[in-house]
């Protein structure tokens, strides 16, 4: 199943410039996703880091990976209207830059879920090679605004 980025507001509560999921490519809702961000020039945060040589930030990294967690999350009908907190990140590794050009394809992985929070363990390729990986814990809340 493809999700576009119009399914993907129907499903998370961020909106550019901090929605940083283009695309899923493949979801098993509540265990696990894969996702797309095409990095681009025009982004903001690419006017201060750094100038001359851009370089994804590696917090925009992890919430880019996150995001494709939770859309995995949030997907079942019974979880919309929830939003996905972060509890903590474990095993946070960066092994090579992200930058403009590039395409960041995250695969999301829910390990464990007791009621309303879990682990998630997300992994961030760029050509097939691995250039982040991280450990998620999460709760789900019922989204305040409501």
């Amino acid at each position: 199943m493809v999700l576009d980025i119009n399914e993907i507001q129907k499903i998370l509560p961020h909106r550019p410039p901090m929605l940083l999921v283009d695309r899923i490519i493949e979801i098993e809702p509540f265990k696990s996703a894969t996702g797309i961000k095409n990095i681009t020039m025009m982004e903001p945060q690419f006017r201060g880091h750094f100038p001359g040589h851009p370089i994804m930030p590696g917090v925009l990294i992890l919430e880019a990976m996150a995001q494709v967690g939770g859309v995995a999350m949030l997907y079942p009908e019974e979880h919309r209207g929830k939003i996905a907190l972060f509890g903590g990140m474990e095993h946070v590794k960066f092994k090579r830059p992200v930058v403009p050009g590039d395409q960041l394809v995250t695969k999301a992985e829910i390990v464990r879920v007791r009621g309303d929070f879990g682990l998630l363990h997300c992994d961030g390729y760029v050509d097939d090679k691995l250039v982040a990986s991280a450990d998620f814990k999460f709760a789900l809340k019922k989204d305040e605004k409501d």
